[in-house]
């Protein structure tokens, strides 16, 4: 059946140019600002006098025993400017707590507080950070909330606070540097974490509140900007509450910015691809800190990018289309193998923010339609569990 002189086929051809020509612009003006993000933060050793205790420390724990020994070794090689390290624990049923307790023998500014039952408006994470800060020193200017799964290097506070004093951030957060193990999580993670840079840019490069990106694994706060937005109020329900936080201090005015720390800050985050699939995967639509329609402009914007190129690029490179006669067929071809071209660029540009990387590690734009296919899945549903917490009654 021919429609209007052009075949089904050859529609589909048109109606893809349309939408990835000026996807393809927006893509490459997100990548571009990276030229004027914050450069990556560097070890400082030496306390400053003006530094001592001025930073309370959080990390929200349930059943962590296997993973935050790392990050309890990363936080005792920190200087003077930690006044009190919190760890609110959430009932773990493992070794969690007598881990923290055996390094707070050897350092008191260590303790540990088990925070008040869920209530059935609040999703566990901020919870647990909320506790933290109503419970930390008074005399502390900052808040840094840690997870746990994080290895903090030697200099990551000190660096942090002269880049807040430096750019006068009230909140700023850092990207890790990421440890992979598996095969399967080497293929899948970097893909994932590439729909972020894609969507949102390079770390620190948005002005616009509601593009505002955050890390919460890393994220320091001054302590009047947390009172002033009644702690973690405004992101009590959120899946992604670091990038909902993060928005609400810029929508009220705040500084936000967004540094790369991976000289400073190590993660595991998932052991295997299952897990990485269905962990991270839950959380990465962000639909809990933008509105609907941006959410899902952006989810079709993945799918131009992402999700289309490589099956795209395979069969019309099958077809012989820079062969054929009709020149939109051509730019149709020209386009998804320059995605593919931008996307292997990329893959070599975030290298270096992977501590070893295995040989899947180069795979991973194969698994691209993979990645888009989770964000979109993730975008129509809402998380039943999450971190061995029970939300179904809050659908």
């Amino acid at each position: 059946m021919i429609l209007g002189g052009l075949t089904p086929a050859e529609w589909l051809v048109g109606f893809l140019v349309i939408i990835q020509v000026p996807a393809a612009v927006v893509l490459l003006s997100r990548l571009f600002q990276a030229l004027g993000r914050i450069p990556p933060l560097q070890p400082v050793l030496q306390d400053h006098p003006d530094w001592a205790g001025q930073v309370t420390v959080i990390i929200p724990t349930l059943n962590e025993g296997a993973r935050i020994q790392p990050c309890l070794a990363g936080l005792k090689l920190q200087g003077a400017a930690i006044r009190e390290v919190i760890v609110v624990d959430s009932r773990s049923q493992d070794d969690t707590v007598a881990k923290v307790l055996a390094v707070q023998a050897e350092d008191p500014r260590f303790r540990v507080i088990t925070d008040p039952p869920l209530p059935p408006d609040w999703i566990g994470r901020p919870w647990a950070l909320h506790q933290g800060f109503l419970h930390a020193d008074p005399h502390s200017t900052w808040i840094l909330g840690l997870d746990a799964d994080t290895r903090p290097q030697g200099g990551l506070v000190n660096s942090l606070l002269q880049e807040a004093q430096r750019g006068s951030w009230d909140l700023l957060t850092a990207a890790p540097r990421f440890l992979l193990e598996h095969l399967g999580e080497a293929w899948l993670q970097p893909s994932l974490l590439m729909t972020l840079i894609y969507r949102f840019g390079a770390a620190g490069t948005s002005g616009d509140p509601e593009r505002v990106m955050a890390n919460g694994q890393c994220m320091l706060l001054r302590r009047q900007t947390l009172a002033a937005m009644g702690g973690y109020t405004a992101a009590k329900q959120s899946f992604c509450d670091d990038v909902t936080l993060a928005r609400a201090a810029a929508r009220q005015g705040f500084r936000v910015g967004f540094a790369d720390g991976s000289p400073l800050l190590q993660v595991r985050m998932y052991t295997s691809l299952v897990e990485t699939w269905r962990e991270w995967g839950r959380s990465l639509d962000l639909k809990d800190g933008a509105p609907p329609g941006q959410v899902l402009v952006d989810g079709l914007f993945l799918l131009a990018v992402m999700g289309i190129p490589l099956p795209m690029g395979v069969v019309l490179t099958v077809l012989h289309s820079w062969q054929s006669d009709w020149i939109v067929e051509q730019v149709l071809w020209g386009l998804n193998l320059g995605f593919l071209g931008i996307r292997c660029g990329m893959l070599a540009a975030v290298a270096p923010s992977y501590v070893r990387r295995p040989w899947t590690f180069w795979l991973s734009p194969l698994a691209d339609p993979l990645a888009a296919a989770r964000i979109l899945i993730s975008l129509f549903s809402r998380p039943k569990r999450w971190r061995g917490r029970d939300y179904s009654k809050q659908q």
